[in-house]
């Protein structure tokens, strides 16, 4: 894109004040910033005209198509044969959404690259890759291993994987993307400059990882080699299992066309997302979305209503995300505190929210599905997130479930 098409785009949309300091760049600067301009999805902009008016939910209703941990123990053995079966003939592959940092753990380095061991180097990404090679081991094949990064950490995640050898997964196994970017604006819709040469952008959430694995080619690349499931699941719960061959049976036995792993809640009041029906479609409503009757109901059993809690981990068929990506899924717009360079040209950290991000959820990518099956696993074994330094859900809690669990730090 030249300087004048650049131009005349940005007056189009009243975003001119992206070339304020074009003059003072060099060369090599001028075109990276022409670049990342052709690159924004004004569209997006409208948005800011309705604030966060957040899209009104349907009626929420609990959900009917769960296997607890019971039945799972009941019919372990035929779930896992029809999943072992789906590994080895390649049908299954997993994707790690890897795009964050460590700032809330005190580091500045990708949040996969912290080190949780206490008398060796025991990395994030090292326990994930543990679990996912347990899956090798169990069925004598390798998974496809896909890795999202976003524009900050992929150099440094890329880097860390070659330098500690994919500890001991297959490299050519394993492919890294970076995900989609989305501008950062004002209240009043008027995108931020980041640096003199640089827009400000985040990844656009973690509902945008399947357009930005098809545009990065990895979804042919995924089909070519026989694909048909993928397995999506974050970095931060050190614990999780993922292509996990019972998992993957118990979604092809009972037909469905998506499955979350989910852990049923410590107490009604649990901040969790819980998996429901929405309209008669699978959904996930947040904790503060649920009515106090919501959250105390309960069935003949005693049970909770909504008692199972999504843990980020989801499995898919791609023919499924295929068919929806004609679909466009929700855009949320968020109030977020957006570093900026102000009329003057001086890096402003704002200490307050001043402006909008733009994300997808995964969650809504659940409700386009015709069928979500709740896969119950044990909270204790399977779900150690790692969302603080210290406290609920951090580098502590996680460290003793992994000691509880066998795993020498």
């Amino acid at each position: 894109m030249s300087y004048e098409q650049a131009k005349s785009l940005l007056e189009k949309y009243g975003q001119t004040q992206l070339l304020k300091y074009y003059d003072e760049l060099n060369d090599s600067q001028k075109q990276s910033l022409l670049k990342q301009i052709s690159e924004i999805d004004f569209g997006l902009l409208d948005l800011v005209k309705d604030g966060e008016t957040a899209s009104e939910k349907g009626v929420i209703t609990p959900l009917d198509d769960a296997v607890s941990i019971q039945d799972i123990e009941k019919n372990k053995e035929k779930y896992t044969a029809i999943g072992v079966d789906a590994i080895k003939q390649g049908k299954v592959a997993a994707l790690l959404l890897a795009g964050g940092m460590g700032t809330r753990l005190g580091s500045d380095k990708p949040k996969g690259m912290y080190n949780i061991g206490e008398t060796k180097d025991v990395y994030i990404f090292e326990m994930l890759i543990r679990n996912l090679l347990d899956v090798v081991n169990q069925t004598g094949a390798w998974v496809p291993l896909y890795i999202m990064t976003s524009e900050k950490n992929n150099d440094d995640t890329v880097n860390f994987f070659k330098e500690k050898n994919y500890f001991g997964y297959d490299p050519d196994y394993v492919d890294f993307f970076v995900q989609e970017m989305a501008p950062a604006a004002t209240f009043d819709g008027k995108i931020y400059l980041e640096e003199k040469d640089r827009v400000s952008t985040s990844p656009n959430g973690n509902g945008g990882w399947f357009i930005s694995f098809v545009k990065a080619g990895l979804c042919e690349k995924a089909k070519a080699k026989g694909v048909e499931y993928i397995n999506i699941f974050a970095v931060d719960n050190v614990c999780q299992r993922m292509a996990d061959p019972c998992f993957v049976g118990a979604m092809i036995d009972g037909g469905y066309r998506s499955a979350s792993k989910v852990v049923s809640k410590a107490e009604p009041e649990e901040k969790v997302g819980v998996l429901c029906l929405e309209d008669g479609k699978p959904s996930i409503v947040e904790y503060y979305e649920l009515t106090e009757d919501m959250r105390y109901e309960t069935r003949d059993n005693g049970e909770l209503a909504y008692k199972y809690g999504v843990i980020l981990n989801y499995l898919f068929t791609i023919e499924d995300l295929e068919k929806n990506l004609e679909n466009n899924l929700v855009v949320h717009i968020v109030k977020k505190k957006i570093p900026y360079v102000d009329e003057n040209g001086n890096a402003v950290k704002p200490e307050s929210e001043n402006g909008y991000k733009f994300e997808t959820l995964v969650l809504d990518m659940i409700h386009m599905m015709d069928n979500c099956l709740a896969y119950e696993v044990v909270r204790e074994k399977e779900f150690a997130p790692i969302k603080n330094k210290t406290g609920v859900d951090s580098v502590d809690t996680a460290k003793a479930l992994l000691k509880q669990n066998g795993v020498e730090l």
